[in-house]
């Protein structure tokens, strides 16, 4: 190769890669979310998920299938999160058998009793919450929450969930958590998905039944 060729390549291979850092690639926040409730104190367990109502569903749902297992007369994971469009399989690690279902507006099913794991998942292409009770054992109660895009978490035990790779747009906060007052998620703040940023969100949680005695020893009051 001529000099002058050598050169004309070094110097087109020099302006693609200026060309390059220019541009750059189509950058992605990361979202911090402080979840706490009426009192101010953290949520464990709570669901955090962005969406942008009118936009259809971003590409990079959950590929295969995801497992809802029912191991000592429990649903587990007993929340379990999906996109919309997952298929969840439940088998039963149990010794006995179970009859699972759902009356849900998101996700009506049922699954007949049975033992072992059924032939075919079950598929959830509408986002909301789905709530599972089993026919047989009516203590156990199990949740889907079907998200409408594959950007989710859930917080730890300081009440933070962390969502990385939002793409860039005007995305809602929403959270949810099987002791909220309210059926359907709550809202909060819209965030610039191409910044990293941090957000709090406040969810209103049921009040949990509690027991006092009663003065002179008269047993419990509930309250």
């Amino acid at each position: 190769m001529r000099h002058g060729s050598r050169r004309y390549v070094h110097q087109l291979a020099r302006l693609i890669a200026l060309l390059l850092a220019a541009t750059g690639p189509v950058q992605a926040g990361t979202l911090e979310v402080h979840v706490r409730d009426d009192t101010g104190k953290p949520v464990a367990g709570a669901v955090v998920f962005v969406d942008a109502p009118g936009v259809s569903a971003v590409a990079g749902a959950q590929q295969g299938t995801a497992v809802m297992d029912q191991i000592g007369k429990k649903f587990v994971p007993q929340v379990l999160v999906v996109p919309a469009g997952a298929r969840v399989s439940f088998p039963n690690s149990d010794n006995i058998r179970h009859h699972v279902y759902s009356f849900s507006e998101a996700r009506n099913f049922e699954l007949p009793l049975y033992a072992g794991t059924p032939a075919e998942p079950v598929s959830f292409p509408v986002s909301g919450v789905v709530v599972l009770g089993c026919n047989i054992h009516d203590w156990m109660r199990g949740y889907v929450v079907v998200v409408p895009q594959p950007f989710f978490a859930q917080t730890n035990a300081d009440g933070v969930a962390t969502l990385g790779s939002l793409p860039p747009g005007r995305w809602r906060v929403q959270g949810w958590h099987p002791e909220l007052a309210e059926p359907r998620p709550a809202a909060g703040e819209e965030i610039d998905g191409a910044a990293s940023t941090s957000s709090e969100l406040r969810l209103s949680l049921k009040r949990k039944l509690q027991l006092r005695r009663a003065p002179g020893g008269r047993g419990a009051e509930r309250y």
